[in-house]
């Protein structure tokens, strides 16, 4: 099988209001190239999606004190946790980095795709 580069484009989200889960599946649709009628499962294409103003996302409900973010050093007590709450305050762009790359597909082209996701806490310099 021979694999086909597919030519790329260049798409801007503002966040500033959105809920992030759906402006996450919104990147993610784009990533893939899910939107467009020449769509393959197998075909990564160099789609750019540009996310600003993820400082001025929205999150629903009570998860900014009761969602927690784990991740383990590799040591012995090395679970660490974090809130949403205090996550959004250190780096927002971090919370959409995951949550983008939580929605794309468990193999090997995940990586290769959130490369393509450009992340900015303010607006875009003209």
């Amino acid at each position: 099988m021979v694999k086909q580069a597919v030519e790329g484009k260049k798409y801007q989200i503002d966040a500033a209001g959105k809920t992030l889960g759906r402006m996450a599946v919104e990147a993610v649709v784009l990533l893939r190239g899910k939107n467009t009628a020449s769509w393959l499962p197998y075909i990564t294409p160099q789609n750019q999606v540009t996310i600003f103003n993820t400082d001025k996302i929205k999150v629903t409900g009570k998860k900014t004190e009761q969602k927690i973010y784990r991740h383990h050093t590799g040591y012995p007590g090395g679970l660490k946790e974090e809130s949403l709450a205090s996550l959004l305050e250190r780096d927002s762009r971090e919370v959409v980095k995951l949550a983008v790359y939580g929605m794309l597909p468990r193999n090997k082209t995940r990586d290769k795709t959130i490369k393509n996701l450009k992340l900015f806490k303010g607006e875009l310099a003209k």
